[in-house]
C-alpha cells in the first residue's frame, strides 16, 4: 500500500488485496475518488473504473478492495489512511449464506431454482432470511446492512431485499424522526453524512435518478426510542403488516428477505430500560418474523440474544470495523440539520478544486439531478389539522410516582391549536399525513397513528394578527385541509 503525490491536492493510492482507504471529511470539505485501476467498492457498491465519486457533509467512509487497486483520491480529507484489518471477509461469508436461504427459499415458493450450480434435487426448503441487526452505538450497524443488501443486488438474481430503518435518530431516507422501508433492487450509494441509505425522491424531485428509492415512511417525531416506546411499537407493527402484504404478491421479492437497521438502544442501557429494550427487540422478531439476529461487535449482547432467541432462529456475533468513528452529540446534531436542508433542497457538494462539475458525480448521476427548489407558501392557521401525539413532555411510564395513571396516554393525538401564542410550532417540522380511510364505518380513534407520510414541512413564520403562518416545503403544492403531526425536531433554514 502506498501513496503518490501527483499535485497539490491529489494522491494516487495503491491498495494491496483486501485492504481498504479510510477517509473522514470535516464541515464543508469535499472529496473526489476515481478508481483508476482493478476493482473496488465502498460498502458493498461497486466503483466504475474512470469516473469520479463525489463525497461531502462530513461523509465518513471507505474504499475497499479485494484483489487490489489503484485509486484517485483529490481533496483534503481531515483524516485518511489505508488498512488491512477489515471484517469484510467475515461480511462475505454472511452474504453467501445469506444468498443460499434466498435461492432455497424461491425454490420452495416457485419450483425454481436460481443457483446454476446446484441441482433442484439438492435445495432444501427454507425461509427467506430475515435479519435484525443489532449493536451499541457507533458499531457499525448501518455499514453492515448497507455491505448486505448491496451484495444481494449485486448478485445478478433480480433479487430486491426490503432495508429496514428503524432507528429515529439516524433519518434513514428522509429525515430524523421517522421510521421507514424500502425495497431495494439498485445498490445504495455513500456519499454525505446527511444521506446514510442513499438517495429517495422526497415530494417533488426535480427529476429522478435511476438509483432512486421510494421508501414506505412513518412518523415517529423524536430522536430517542424511550420517549415513546408504545408508539415505537405500533409503527413497528405496521412497516411489518405492510412489508408482509408485499411479500404476499411478490415470489421473487418475499424469496429476497429484509434485513433490519436498529437504534443503539437495542444493545444497552440502564437496568431500568432493559425490559422496554427487551420488548422492542421482541416487537422487531414479531413483526419482521425474523429468522437471523447479527450482534456486531459485543458479547455481552450476543449471549443475552442467545439466551432470549438461539431456540427460535439464528444468533451471529460479528467483528466491528476498526474503521467505524465514534460520533459525538454535536455532529448528530449537525447531520439532523444537514438531512432536513438535504430533503428540502436536495444535495448540494462542491466538488474539489481542479475537479470539474461536468466529470463527477453524486451517487451515481450528475450533481443537477440532485438539486430540489423548495417552496415557501402563507396559508390560514385553520387550513392545517395539526396534532401532537402524548404530551410535548412526556415522562416515561417507570418514572411516575407508585400507583400514579397518566392523564394523557402516550398514543392519543391531541390537537395543536397554531392561532394561541406560544404553541411552540415555530421552526418546527411536521409530518403531512396520508388522507384517512374514507370508509367512515372503519374510523377509529387513534387512526392517525397508522397513517404514512405524505411529506414533511416545516413551519417558518406567524402572523398571528391576520391568522397566517408562513410554511417550507419541497414542492408547490398545496397541502391545505391536511393532516400533521409534530414532534420534537426544530429546524432553522440559514
Amino acid at each position: 500500500m502506498s501513496a503518490q503525490q501527483s499535485s497539490t491536492d491529489t494522491q494516487q493510492w495503491e491498495l494491496e488485496p483486501e485492504s481498504e482507504y479510510r477517509f473522514e471529511l470535516d464541515p464543508g470539505a469535499s472529496l473526489a475518488i476515481k478508481l483508476l485501476r482493478g476493482k473496488a467498492e465502498i460498502f458493498g457498491a461497486e466503483l466504475v473504473t474512470g469516473k469520479y465519486y463525489l463525497f461531502g457533509h462530513e461523509c465518513k467512509a471507505a474504499v475497499f478492495t479485494w484483489r487490489g487497486c489503484t485509486i484517485e483520491v483529490t481533496g483534503q480529507p481531515s483524516t485518511e489512511y489505508v488498512s488491512k484489518e477489515t471484517p469484510m471477509k467475515a461480511y462475505g461469508n454472511l452474504h453467501v449464506a445469506l444468498e443460499k436461504m434466498r435461492v432455497r427459499s424461491l425454490f420452495t415458493l416457485t419450483g425454481s431454482s436460481l443457483a446454476p450450480g446446484e441441482p433442484t434435487s439438492n435445495a432444501r426448503p427454507s425461509e427467506a432470511p430475515r435479519v435484525l441487526v443489532i449493536g451499541p452505538a457507533n458499531s457499525g450497524k448501518t455499514t453492515l446492512c448497507k455491505v448486505l443488501v448491496n451484495y444481494c443486488v449485486r448478485a445478478g438474481q433480480g433479487w430486491s431485499p426490503i432495508l429496514v430503518n428503524i432507528d429515529p435518530g439516524d433519518g434513514g431516507w428522509t429525515v430524523p424522526g421517522t421510521l421507514s422501508a424500502a425495497a431495494v433492487s439498485d445498490p445504495i450509494h455513500t456519499y454525505s453524512a446527511a444521506t446514510p441509505l442513499g438517495s429517495a425522491a422526497t415530494t417533488a424531485p426535480m427529476s429522478l435518478g435511476s438509483n432512486t428509492l421510494f421508501p414506505l415512511v412513518y412518523w415517529y417525531g423524536h430522536a430517542d426510542p424511550k420517549r415513546n416506546p408504545q408508539l415505537m411499537e405500533r409503527l413497528i407493527r405496521n412497516i411489518g403488516e405492510n412489508m408482509d402484504e408485499r411479500f404476499d404478491k411478490n415470489n421473487q421479492g418475499k424469496a429476497s428477505g429484509c434485513i433490519v437497521d436498529t437504534p443503539a438502544l437495542f444493545s444497552s442501557g440502564p437496568a431500568s430500560t432493559t425490559e422496554a429494550r427487551q420488548r422492542l427487540i421482541k416487537a422487531c422478531v414479531d413483526a419482521f418474523k425474523i429468522n437471523t439476529i447479527l450482534v456486531v461487535g459485543q458479547e455481552k449482547l450476543s449471549a443475552e440474544m442467545k439466551k432470549l432467541y438461539s431456540k427460535q432462529l439464528t444468533v451471529i456475533k460479528v467483528p466491528k470495523s476498526g474503521g467505524v468513528v465514534d460520533l459525538d452529540t454535536s455532529f448528530r446534531e449537525r447531520v439532523h440539520s444537514q438531512q432536513i436542508h438535504t430533503y428540502m433542497y436536495g444535495t448540494s457538494i462542491r466538488p474539489p478544486s481542479g475537479i470539474s462539475t461536468n466529470n463527477v458525480s453524486v451517487a451515481g448521476e450528475p450533481i443537477s439531478d440532485m438539486i430540489l427548489s423548495p417552496a415557501s407558501t402563507t396559508m390560514n392557521l385553520n387550513e392545517l389539522s395539526i396534532f401532537r401525539i402524548g404530551t410535548e413532555a412526556m415522562a416515561p411510564a417507570s418514572a411516575l410516582p407508585i400507583g400514579a395513571k397518566r392523564v394523557v396516554s402516550e398514543m392519543q393525538p391531541i390537537s395543536v391549536d397554531a392561532s394561541i401564542p406560544g404553541s411552540g410550532l415555530l421552526n418546527k417540522v411536521l409530518a403531512i399525513m396520508a388522507p384517512f380511510n374514507p370508509d367512515e364505518s372503519e374510523r377509529y380513534d387513534e387512526e392517525i397513528l397508522d397513517l404514512t407520510v405524505e411529506g414533511l414541512v416545516v413551519i417558518t413564520g406567524f402572523d398571528l394578527v391576520a391568522k397566517r403562518m408562513t410554511i417550507l416545503k419541497p414542492n408547490r403544492g398545496s397541502i391545505a385541509g391536511k393532516t400533521a403531526i409534530v414532534g420534537t425536531f426544530e429546524w432553522l433554514d440559514e
